[in-house]
């Protein structure tokens, strides 16, 4: 799976796990003390949000995506059950390195999703193979790719990272003092720390590694000494001084070509598409028929 494909796992789970919470309280009823459509979920004033207009205003803006991912994900597994199409656990543990180690979508509130990362990015590798399932390609030309781009397919040491920046080094030598009496690393993050983005995470930055544009340096320097569940001292960063929490951390690993053989095939042929990649391609395959009535392109 090429960045483009990582990129679109990250966006189709961040639509469908933010919306699929919302959608399911249309399911609810009055019984046992749950909303009916009719009760009021805000008060402006003297006006009111009533359930059903808010639950209308939801699927009006996202229920034909949240329903076509729904669909499409049906349309995968019936596709690959016909074809006698699977991918391996190891290929779904590699692509799931990769994510984790090149992107910073890992926080610790949703990295515990383990599970659903995996079967998403499951479910992507037999979109592509599904996709590519008839597509030859040289054997020199899978090696010569390989050859080429195997930095592409290295997994980097990643440092899952919190930290607390404070102005001072005196505010930020408190803050030391209070979390070795026993104070929680978050909980002092979300309420003093200047860096107001991972602030609201607790602190939480997700993964990092060497190169990262988005941190100095430092921050990789920092990490590499320290035990996972500890903290550092204050350290001197542009915005004042910064205390590290190391959360986790991925060792980096080397893909042979035997490794990622196939994984290069399906990227030469997905590059060579002129559609894009969707499951959309096998609706008709699937005999799909939904609430809006036409093939989704």
């Amino acid at each position: 799976m090429g960045k483009k494909q990582l990129w679109m796992v990250i966006g189709v789970l961040i639509l469908v796990n933010c919306l699929t919470i919302a959608f399911s309280l249309s399911k609810a009823n009055t019984a046992g003390g749950t909303l009916g459509n009719d009760e009021t979920v805000a008060t402006i004033g003297k006006k009111s949000i009533l359930r059903q207009d808010w639950l209308h205003e939801l699927e009006s803006r996202y229920g034909k995506d949240v329903l076509k991912e729904m669909v499409d994900q049906k349309v995968i597994e019936e596709m690959a059950a016909k074809y006698h199409i699977n991918v391996s656990n190891q290929d779904v543990d590699r692509e799931f390195r990769m994510l984790q180690s090149t992107t910073n979508s890992f926080t610790q509130q949703n990295s515990k999703d383990e599970k659903g990362w995996k079967e998403q990015i499951r479910s992507n590798l037999l979109l592509e193979e599904l996709l590519t399932k008839d597509v030859k390609v040289p054997s020199s030309e899978l090696e010569r790719y390989y050859q080429e781009n195997k930095e592409l397919f290295d997994v980097p040491p990643a440092f899952h990272l919190s930290h607390i920046v404070l102005p001072t080094q005196e505010e930020a030598d408190k803050a030391v003092q209070e979390l070795n009496q026993g104070s929680d690393f978050s909980t002092l993050a979300m309420e003093r720390s200047i860096e107001e983005f991972s602030a609201n995470n607790g602190g939480d930055i997700g993964y990092i590694s060497e190169g990262d544009e988005r941190y100095p340096g430092q921050y990789i320097e920092v990490a590499k000494e320290l035990k996972t569940g500890s903290y550092s001292m204050p350290v001197k960063v542009e915005e004042g001084y910064a205390i590290f929490k190391l959360d986790g951390k991925i060792s980096g690993k080397k893909y042979s070509f035997a490794d990622v053989r196939e994984q290069i095939r399906r990227q030469i042929a997905l590059e060579q598409m002129k559609s894009p990649a969707s499951a959309s391609t096998f609706w008709d395959d699937a005999k799909v028929e939904w609430f809006y009535g036409h093939k989704e392109n």
